[in-house]
């Protein structure tokens, strides 16, 4: 019977195990025991020098899902794969996903619909200094006082005429002092 387990790997690791053990999968002729090896991801935008970029993003840094009939053979061929550090579970027998848990980890970003868009990736944080780099307030700078992901926007107060002002700026238009 065919179930999803989960393997540990060293973090940041997860993509050369997954190449490892389909390497090792098909080499030693087991392809009848597996059926897809996947390292979760999502798509997030990130901000970076003022610019948005899209990126794929880890949901499960250090594990990587396996979809096999697990028997003595298949343990033994996913265990001895480089960078494999062990099966998740209690004790020395592996335990299962189940299918709601699988379905929420490789639908991650998927969940308003297929055509959903990628998450904001938030680097900004309460009390961090910010410049603002565009609009009638560019070059002034100011705190983060409340952040707001699912808009992508800030409220930062900026010192204007030696009062504290609020201003509601998107992410886009600030960007960190060093």
């Amino acid at each position: 019977m065919f179930l999803w387990y989960v393997i540990n790997t060293y973090s940041g690791h997860e993509n050369k195990v997954k190449a490892n053990l389909e390497h090792r999968i098909i080499s030693m002729g087991q392809q009848s025991r597996f059926r897809r090896v996947v390292v979760p991801t999502e798509s997030v935008i990130e901000t970076k020098d003022g610019q948005k970029v899209q990126a794929e993003k880890r949901v499960l840094p250090g594990y990587v899902l396996v979809n096999m009939n697990l028997d003595d053979e298949a343990w033994i061929l996913v265990k001895n794969t480089p960078g494999v550090t062990g099966f998740v579970g209690s004790g020395s027998k592996p335990v299962p996903l189940s299918e709601g848990e699988i379905e929420r980890i490789l639908h991650t970003g998927k969940s308003q619909g297929e055509g959903a868009r990628p998450r904001a990736q938030v680097e900004f944080s309460l009390g961090e200094s910010v410049k603002i780099t565009s609009g009638h307030l560019a070059d002034f700078d100011g705190e983060i006082v409340d952040v707001n992901p699912d808009q992508q926007k800030l409220k930062v107060l900026v010192n204007i005429f030696e009062r504290q002002v609020p201003v509601e700026l998107s992410f886009e238009m600030v960007k960190k002092l060093d």
